[in-house]
């Protein structure tokens, strides 16, 4: 016996509508930011309210060399200069920065020393309710992300419009992703293989040496 379904069929939806986590203060976040995409109608806060949704994996941690502008990632000090930078995630504190600058950050966690810095720079640590009380609007922005100069380029041309810089961790950054693609060995290949150890006695065989199949 067949099953009936409403018009329209099977719902093909898969995206997060709601966070997973049981923690009662990210629920109280999306509360109040369901209230204010509702009534506020911001595109910024749409994009916060999605990112408070999305699992860890899609959370990465930001740390204080992408945030305070060492190297290309100077850009990203130019930009947050009298703006609030947004982490929908955890901001990480960083050696290789020895000067951090008076900075305003918003983000969900912040490390003890990286909270530390910041404040001792004269900065501010803020939270997502605080952020709702200060610039409750936002603004309708693309995603900056620190990965490509063609997304920082495109935000420097908009920067006297932004009151506030979404800001997000390398999301490929982790261990696991360097073992993804084609499999280790094969020509062109750039998979981390999954070895017990480094040296003279493994991953010597087929594929690194001509007597042994080929040679990549």
């Amino acid at each position: 016996m067949g099953i009936d379904l409403v018009a329209g069929g099977k719902s093909k939806k898969s995206k997060r509508t709601a966070p997973k986590s049981d923690d009662i203060y990210l629920k109280l976040l999306v509360k109040l930011y369901r209230f204010l995409v509702r009534r506020a109608g911001s595109n910024f806060n749409a994009v916060i309210l999605k990112r408070l949704f999305m699992r860890k994996v899609n959370k990465p941690p930001l740390s204080l060399y992408f945030i305070c502008g060492s190297g290309f990632f100077r850009i990203f000090k130019l930009l947050l200069e009298d703006k609030i930078g947004v982490v929908v995630g955890t901001v990480t504190d960083d050696i290789r920065v020895y000067e951090v600058p008076a900075l305003t950050v918003t983000a969900l966690r912040f490390t003890e020393t990286a909270r530390a810095r910041i404040e001792k720079a004269g900065g501010e640590c803020l939270t997502f309710d605080q952020l709702a009380l200060r610039a409750p609007l936002g603004v309708e922005m693309p995603v900056l992300l620190p990965c490509t100069i063609k997304n920082v380029t495109g935000m420097i041309s908009r920067k006297h419009n932004v009151p506030e810089v979404l800001l997000r961790g390398p999301k490929n950054a982790r261990e696991a992703v360097k073992h993804f693609g084609p499999a280790p060995g094969v020509p062109h290949s750039h998979s981390k293989p999954y070895v017990r150890s480094k040296g003279r006695k493994f991953e010597r065989a087929r594929g690194r040496r001509n007597s042994k199949g080929f040679r990549v």
